[in-house]
């Protein structure tokens, strides 16, 4: 039995020839995933980025609405150009989100605010809004 086990012959053609095929195979799955995976990263930074614009723009709106000194305009405003970088002017590499807010009146001292982001890959955007109350302690 342990000459069985010991075989002083090695692989043979056939063996090293499944070797490669097997580690061929495993390869081309591996890239083919690759550009899926690319994909799905150049998604979730453009979600990551939108929603940090989109919460910034919902906290912007929401201070300025407690504060009893500030008049609030109803109705819709932009879409207004937001470009990642924070700069004026594109920078190499920089995308421009769209952002669209509306301000609601729901009752007195009350109001929704709602924020749409948009980029040029996803026209539809993400889209949240707030109830929003006036609160003498904002007032500055």
């Amino acid at each position: 039995m342990l000459r069985s086990l010991c075989n002083k012959t090695g692989m043979g053609m056939i063996e090293v020839l499944i070797a490669i095929l097997l580690t061929a195979v495993g390869l081309i799955t591996i890239l083919s995933l690759q550009s899926t995976s690319l994909q799905t990263v150049g998604k979730s930074d453009f979600l990551g980025r939108a929603s940090g614009i989109l919460y910034n723009e919902l906290e912007r709106n929401e201070a300025l609405i407690m504060n009893p000194s500030h008049i609030v305009t109803e109705g819709t405003t932009g879409p207004t150009a937001v470009r990642v970088s924070g700069q004026e002017a594109a920078v190499a590499g920089d995308i421009t989100f769209q952002v669209t807010t509306t301000i609601d009146s729901l009752e007195a001292n009350t109001w929704r605010v709602t924020v749409t982001v948009t980029w040029p890959l996803n026209p539809t955007g993400i889209t949240e809004n707030i109830v929003v109350t006036r609160q003498e302690r904002f007032r500055f």
